[in-house]
């Protein structure tokens, strides 16, 4: 099959950052495909709708759409007003797909299960990048097969969250007691109300989300008698999600770390550190859980309820037969992946990057959003939007933009790297412009393979903590 320089620059995902992708590349007079599995654009953030970003509108909006909607006479909401997930959609994302600029190239309902290219695998290299992508497709009329010139992967991770199991496995038990099990931020509060006034309620997992649904719970017993909550995580340490208090940039980001902290230190919610879950058992018809921990196997509860805030991690079938360049540890693209390692330091923070950094040995596919960090947990918007801009740009040609990256995001307040990292540029500031991978002198980074500090960018960035996804208690 010949390729067709016509043919459309395929995105896969309808959220935020796909849409941006979609924004960008239309300004660019570019032809695009925008894929959407859910009902409606940004149907992973309607899954948790009813929570309240940290960031405010400034930060939610990309430059490049704001421009198209504000040519149709779309009015941006209060700058420094902060949203809920439902809001972001209804009043940006849902209004930026009826533009009749974005409209016909928006197909929902419309799931991308298999990415490769038009008469070879990914063991063939002859003229590999002369043969259009095929993107195998299921919708609700049947399966069919489309063409690309390039794809953008903004398809997330929130659908592929990571289990109870420390090892990364599911626990024993825990496809059993599925049921009895929520995934991510259920609506403590609204929907699902019912699942756990009146009982005991296990959070697990040391991020935003784990505190937004801790607050929750506490808020419901107060109204709800018998309602109460436990917490547990395998870290011993939660100065990430504790975060920087009143130093945070972002004060709604800072408020719910130090409320969460102040609710374990109340007392009113239990909290149990260096917890490794490995089974979880039903007693009496409840639910107990055991973990490893320092003094050996200990176990919890008996409990009603279990809300796994574990995070996510990307669908890696998807792009099976490309060549992929991805980070070993953490499955985001490989030149962030010592840049974001929660194992070597806790600040969040990433040089400026751009496509450069985001594309594979797979010419012209490209990972964005927060797909793009794996499974670490320190994405916002922000990093997405100018990911997107790079990319769209170096698709267009204007390499000079694409390489022009710059990103300065919100402090946080909190950065602590191990002594071996002390000295290189890993937290809160510019990288060096030669290198490509961060904390040259570090043993891990040179098992990672990497020799250096920085994306090659030349703008400095800030340091940065935040779950997979910009949440804030209501």
């Amino acid at each position: 099959m010949v390729y067709e320089n016509d043919l459309p620059v395929a995105i896969i995902g309808g959220g935020p950052v796909g849409l941006a992708a979609a924004a960008q590349l239309i300004s660019r007079g570019l032809p695009v495909k925008v894929y959407e599995a859910g009902s409606a654009v940004g149907s992973n953030l309607l899954d948790w709708g009813h929570v309240r970003v940290f960031t405010p509108w400034r930060y939610c909006v990309d430059a490049v759409a704001r421009k198209l909607l504000e040519s149709h006479g779309w009015q941006m909401p209060e700058p420094e007003a902060f949203p809920t997930a439902d809001e972001i959609v209804n009043h940006y994302l849902a209004p930026l797909a009826k533009l009749a600029e974005l409209a016909p190239s928006i197909e929902t309902n419309t799931r991308v299960v298999a990415i490769s290219r038009w008469g070879a695998d990914k063991v063939l290299s002859k003229a590999r990048q002369t043969r259009p992508f095929m993107l195998l497709v299921e919708t609700a009329k049947g399966t069919r097969r489309d063409s690309a010139r390039a794809v953008i992967d903004a398809s997330g991770t929130w659908q592929t969250p990571n289990p109870l199991g420390a090892g990364g496995l599911p626990a024993e038990g825990e496809t059993a007691f599925g049921d009895r099990i929520a995934y991510g931020i259920p609506d403590v509060l609204g929907r699902d109300r019912h699942f756990y006034a009146g009982h005991t309620t296990l959070v697990v997992g040391a991020g935003h989300s784990a505190a937004n649904a801790l607050l929750e719970l506490d808020r419901l017993a107060q109204t709800e008698p018998g309602t109460s909550a436990l917490w547990a995580t395998r870290s011993t340490d939660l100065v990430r999600i504790y975060g920087g208090g009143d130093a945070d940039a972002l004060p709604a980001r800072g408020e719910l770390g130090s409320d969460v902290r102040e609710l374990a230190e109340s007392g009113r919610v239990r909290l149990v550190t260096g917890f490794a879950i490995v089974a979880i058992r039903e007693v009496d018809g409840r639910l107990v859980v055991e973990g490893q921990t320092n003094d050996g196997l200990r176990t919890l509860g008996p409990v009603d309820r279990i809300i796994a805030a574990t995070g996510q991690r990307p669908d890696l079938a998807l792009t099976r037969e490309l060549r992929l360049d991805l980070d070993p540890w953490l499955e985001g693209v490989k030149a962030l992946g010592p840049l974001i390692d929660p194992n070597e330091h806790s600040c969040g923070d990433v040089p400026p990057h751009g496509h450069r950094e985001l594309s594979h040995p797979e010419p012209d596919f490209y990972t964005v959003g927060v797909k793009s960090y794996g499974r670490a947990p320190t994405f916002l918007l922000l990093t997405g939007y100018e990911q997107v801009r790079s990319v769209a740009a170096a698709l267009a040609g204007d390499m000079a933009a694409a390489d022009a990256v710059q990103l300065v995001l919100p402090k946080t307040g909190v950065c602590t790297v191990p002594v071996s990292l002390s000295g290189t540029s890993c937290c809160g500031g510019p990288a060096p412009a030669a290198v490509d991978a961060c904390c040259a002198d570090d043993a891990k980074a040179k098992a990672r393979g990497k020799s250096g500090c920085g994306c090659g960018s030349t703008q400095a960035i800030a340091a940065v903590r935040s779950d997979d996804l910009e949440i804030a208690a209501q």
